[in-house]
């Protein structure tokens, strides 16, 4: 019993972390949720009609849709992307492997607004590409087509969460013994064979993850389309940012909030339920 004691103390101090950073805000946003506001103020009750509001009106429910449908755009072309250069980090050998590694996940090192403002660089009105276009005489003048609009959303999204992609993709092939990849050559197997048959489903679960860390990352972003996006990339983060800030609708924000949370947790749900059937 005496040595039980400091170990469940032990338990219970790591557990308070969790719990007070994450589960608590959670769970204090959930009943938020069920709040209205009357007069300006935050009145507590237990209200569905956040939810109901939610889902009846178009203009909600078209921005979560269409949210969804730009986070399949950025893991299709971050997935599409990242598993050739996955791929040739991997075949690389010795020391240039990890140092190329190395040069694919920096960017997951640097501030995420000094990226965002690098890209704004290179695609503003005066940025890189407007000049190298105009130097080429592709176009005659500097052209707002790569800034503020729901392309550029997309292009930012797909170039900030690629790193997402190919590290748990370079992990699992990694994991590939090679004597697997010998057996398949000496068996007579084309090089796009023993990449359908042996590589692709032992290197899947890595690639399922890679697809869920790009979607729910680009899933909750909300300062990527305030910074490139303008008045048409708008998205279901910055809705719900608008409701916290310039609405002052804290209950119906904090509703909008829970539905991403679900459809967050839905999606991991299933992927954890796919990449363990690739495992039976």
């Amino acid at each position: 019993m005496e040595r039980l004691l400091p170990r469940v103390l032990l338990f219970a101090l790591a557990a308070c972390l969790p719990l007070g950073l994450v589960l608590l805000p959670i769970g204090t946003f959930l009943v938020l949720s069920f709040f209205h506001m009357e007069n300006s103020q935050i009145v507590p009750s237990f209200w569905l009609a956040n939810y109901a509001n939610f889902f009846r009106n178009w203009t909600y429910l078209g921005t979560f849709l269409g949210t969804l449908w730009l986070c399949t755009q950025v893991t299709a072309i971050c997935m599409l992307l990242g598993y050739p250069i996955a791929w040739f980090v991997w075949r690389r050998s010795g020391t240039l492997r990890y140092f190329l590694l190395l040069l694919t996940v920096l960017p997951l090192f640097m501030s995420y607004i000094v990226k965002l403002y690098t890209i704004r660089s290179v695609l503003g009105l005066n940025g890189l590409l407007n000049q190298v276009l105009v130097g080429l005489g592709i176009l005659e003048k500097p052209s707002l087509l790569f800034m503020f609009n729901q392309h550029a959303v997309l292009g930012t999204m797909a170039v900030l969460y690629i790193p997402f992609a190919i590290l748990p993709i370079f992990l699992t092939l990694e994991r590939i013994p090679a004597n697997l990849m010998e057996a398949s050559r000496d068996l007579g197997a084309s090089p796009w064979s023993t990449f359908r048959y042996v590589v692709f489903p032992l290197a899947l679960p890595g690639t399922i993850a890679g697809a869920l860390f790009t979607f729910v990352l680009a899933l909750g972003d909300f300062v990527t389309p305030q910074m490139v996006g303008g008045t048409t990339g708008f998205t279901f983060g910055r809705v719900i940012w608008s409701q916290f800030g310039l609405a002052y609708n804290w209950p119906f924000g904090a509703a909008m909030a829970a539905i991403l949370l679900a459809t967050a947790l839905l999606i991991i749900a299933l992927a954890s339920y796919s990449a363990s059937r690739q495992r039976i």
